[in-house]
Order: structure tokens, then sequence, then C-alpha cells
């Protein structure tokens, strides 16, 4: 898996977006930061949990412009269907992301193998199209969403900064690095 600084694949697609379905693209993704979630499936235990958190902090992500897509193997409809009777799924208000035929989930190379799920996984995608972050995590660790908000600023910043670098726990505000040959070692 070596796709970070990597320009992310094209892909065509249908969402469950505000009360309707859309179309999404990877053109959609660009020129803004983006967040792609993948998640096993819909209805299952981990993964309101987490689609419910991203939701809470939803407004901060958009706030910095990052839009958020979450995305399974089920379909648009299942989305929907999942929606309409979740308390947590109910304050999803971004693009849910049908993939049936898993060729988001291949483009970001994270199918599990012989079963047609994504791997819970998480991408940071610049408004050129390029990862710049990747997070993959086993089936029972949930994901945190402020943590998620939290890099996201980082690469913003050191994107508009690039000749700085974010520390370990950097939180906006916070003192960047210069790297130099005067700092080797000095750490």
């Amino acid at each position: 898996m070596a796709l970070i600084n990597t320009e992310i694949k094209p892909f065509a697609a249908t969402a469950f977006h505000n009360g309707a379905f859309v179309d999404v693209s990877d053109t959609d993704l660009r020129g803004k930061w983006s967040v792609v979630f993948f998640y096993p499936a819909d209805f299952t235990f981990v993964c309101p949990t987490e689609l419910g958190d991203l939701a809470d902090l939803y407004e901060d992500f958009r706030a910095i412009g990052v839009e958020i897509y979450s995305v399974s193997t089920d379909t648009h409809f299942t989305h929907k269907a999942w929606h309409e009777t979740s308390d947590t799924i109910v304050k999803v208000q971004y693009p849910m992301i049908g993939d049936p035929t898993g060729a988001i989930t291949n483009n970001f190379e994270v199918m599990r193998p012989g079963q047609g799920l994504a791997d819970r996984a998480t991408f940071l995608i610049d408004p050129d199209g390029v990862i710049q972050f990747m997070e993959i995590s086993s089936e029972g660790v949930g994901r945190n969403a402020a943590e998620l908000l939290r890099k996201a600023k980082a690469a913003q910043y050191v994107r508009e900064h690039p000749n700085e670098v974010c520390p370990a726990k950097w939180e906006e505000g916070d003192s960047t690095l210069a790297p130099s040959l005067d700092l080797v070692g000095k750490i």
C-alpha cells in the first residue's frame, strides 16, 4: 500500500445525501479537501458510532473546507434505509456513497479479499486529488473524528507553509518546526 502522495483513481457512484440520491465522482473531490471514510457495513456495531462521531463534527470539518464522504459496499438504497431507521445515522449530513461493485473500495486498496467488505480506512485528500493521509484499523477499533480533524488542520497548515512541519500532538496555533541542518539532533 503505497498510496500516500498518489492521485486518487477515477470513480463514479451514487450516494444518499440530504434525502436524495446524488451522483458522486472523483471530480467532486477536486478543488477542496476531502475525507473518504470507508467502513465495513451498514446496520453493524462500531460503524454507526464512527459515522455519528463524524456527523457531530461535520460542521467543524466544513468550517475548514473539508467535505466528508462515507463509503461502504452497501447500496445507496441501504444507506437511505439506515438513515431513516437509526437515531445515530439520522444525524449524518455528508454524502453516504454506495459501492456495491467494490470499484471505489478496490481503487483505495481496502477491499477485504473474499469478503466483499471494506476495511475500516480513512483517507485525507488534498484539493489536487492527492492522498495526504491514510489510516486503517482492525474491525473492532473505532476511529476518532476529533483526531482526524486535528490531522486535517495539520495537513492544511503544511500545504500552506511548505517550509514547516507539525510535530507530534500539534494543535492549531502551536509552534511548528522548520527542518534544517541546524535542527538535526537537537529535538
